[in-house]
């Protein structure tokens, strides 16, 4: 209680500087609260970036490895590749299946397009002969598919990266069309083959293979293609224009019925870590996987968008070491200088029978007293200024991811048009590949959370600490006859 109370009545007896004190304190205390609200506003964008992009791994063809024993100069040497190429094990659905059975696979989706002939409906004509997507096909060999059509077909929502991305954008849909998308004959087709073939929602289309099989699809959405140069230079119709949008599961079931259509799949994995592709790639090579397919992963497209937050991260994070060492340094100096002032007292104190310890902890008080006053109004300030601080750095974000939202709801039909959005279940939300998820902080516990207030607190006690060893060692060094000497 008397170190309390001597501590009380000091502060208000050394007003004046006791103020500068505070008011030093107040504004590290302003300025750090704001580094620590954009800290953490930064730590929020990394992570909202980082959780747009599922850790996605796809098999691509690695030419390099194909390539390295080619000799064009020798006429045996382009049979051999040739032959070498004809020749590579593909893989089949039943391999994807076997492929996504890992420790390491979170789950996985994949494309899978034949190729067939129109029955009741004429192709777009086009000048390019290969109808066929890129993929790798079922059986042997990548023979150039000379069918009218490309029915491809998707296995989720996931797998329709020309929707997301914007390549394709939905013109007319049916009511129902997303509750029936991914299970029976259902298509969408391109709007230039609807225009072509007079062709309306829930109009029926017959297409068959090359044995005359017949399948019926009804339409349950017209699309159209958006990508720049999509237009083949010497055809009046875009390259998908003869493109049919199904489901994998309709797929899958008319290369069952027949075996010998030639099909192309592109699965794509979602794994747990980047740091598990070589073990993985391992596994599929024994699992069948031919040596000239290789991994690649979206670690760098996933990566490239938090650069420039992080620098902004590291710049708020060396801000906030030189303002502590800076206050630090001043807080010390001041103390210094009131320690030298009150020389005088303390040599009246010591000789009065106050213990070393008592009068270093009235010291060090009085600073905690002052510290705290100040931290709690330089947090409010820096708490309210925060929070406009914070939101206009997310502000081209949100916006941004606003008008990207928006944009992908256009392009799946919604949500303006009857067929709505599609439901993605346990994921909630639609949400955009690569785009973040960000949003205004509409109070200041969104943006100055308890994580910051102890921060904040972890920094002012040790500021305190810090400018009171000055004390701590001229009390123990002080000789209380020494100094009342040299007074008189």
């Amino acid at each position: 209680m008397f170190i309390f109370k001597n501590a009380w009545i000091s502060i208000k007896r050394n007003k004046g500087r006791n103020i500068l004190i505070g008011i030093i304190i107040l504004i590290i205390a302003c300025a750090c609260t704001i580094t620590l609200a954009i800290k953490n506003t930064a730590v929020d964008l990394i992570n909202s970036y980082k959780s747009a992009y599922d850790k996605e791994v796809s098999i691509s063809f690695d030419r390099t490895n194909m390539m390295k024993d080619f000799d064009p100069s020798q006429q045996e040497g382009r049979e051999n590749a040739r032959e070498k190429f004809d020749n590579i094990a593909n893989f089949t659905i039943s391999d994807v299946e076997s492929f996504a059975d890992s420790e390491y696979i979170e789950s996985y989706y994949y494309t899978y397009g034949i190729g067939l002939n129109g029955n009741n409906i004429e192709k777009a004509e086009i000048e390019s002969n290969n109808n066929m997507p890129n993929g790798f096909g079922r059986g042997k060999g990548n023979n150039i598919s000379t069918t009218d059509f490309t029915l491809t077909g998707y296995s989720s929502l996931d797998a329709m990266s020309e929707f997301i991305n914007g390549t394709y954008t939905m013109n007319e849909i049916t009511d129902n069309a997303w509750d029936i998308a991914f299970d029976g004959n259902y298509v969408f087709i391109n709007q230039e083959l609807a225009d072509y073939n007079n062709l309306n929602l829930n109009d029926k289309i017959k297409l068959e293979d090359e044995d005359n099989n017949t399948y019926e699809f009804e339409i349950i959405g017209i699309f159209k293609e958006n990508e720049e140069g999509s237009t083949n230079v010497m055809s009046m119709f875009s390259n998908s224009a003869n493109t049919l949008v199904t489901n994998a599961s309709a797929v899958v079931s008319i290369t069952t019925s027949n075996e010998e259509i030639n099909a192309t799949i592109n699965p794509t994995f979602i794994i747990d870590s980047y740091n598990n592709v070589e073990k993985l790639q391992t596994e599929f090579y024994e699992k069948g996987l031919d040596e000239n397919f290789i991994l690649q992963t979206n670690e760098e497209e996933a990566t490239s968008g938090v650069s420039s937050i992080q620098n902004i991260n590291s710049f708020a994070t060396t801000f906030l070491s030189l303002t502590f060492i800076i206050g630090g340094i001043v807080l010390l100096v001041i103390n210094m200088i009131n320690i030298r002032e009150r020389k005088y007292e303390i040599g009246v104190l010591r000789t009065i029978g106050i213990s070393k310890f008592k009068l270093t902890m009235q010291f060090v008080l009085e600073l905690v007293i002052v510290a705290v006053v100040a931290l709690i109004l330089g947090a409010s300030i820096g708490a309210v200024s925060s929070k406009g601080v914070s939101n206009s750095l997310l502000k081209s974000e949100i916006n941004s991811s606003n008008e990207r939202s928006e944009e992908t709801f256009k392009n799946f039909g919604g949500p303006n048009m009857n067929g709505g959005m599609p439901d993605r279940g346990n994921k909630g939300e639609l949400r955009v590949k690569g785009m973040p998820v960000v949003e205004a902080y509409d109070s200041i516990d969104a943006v100055v959370d308890i994580k910051v207030l102890l921060e904040l607190l972890g920094i002012g006690l040790s500021l305190v600490l810090i400018s009171s060893i000055a004390s701590m060692i001229s009390i123990e060094r002080f000789s209380p006859l020494t100094i009342l000497k040299e007074r008189s």
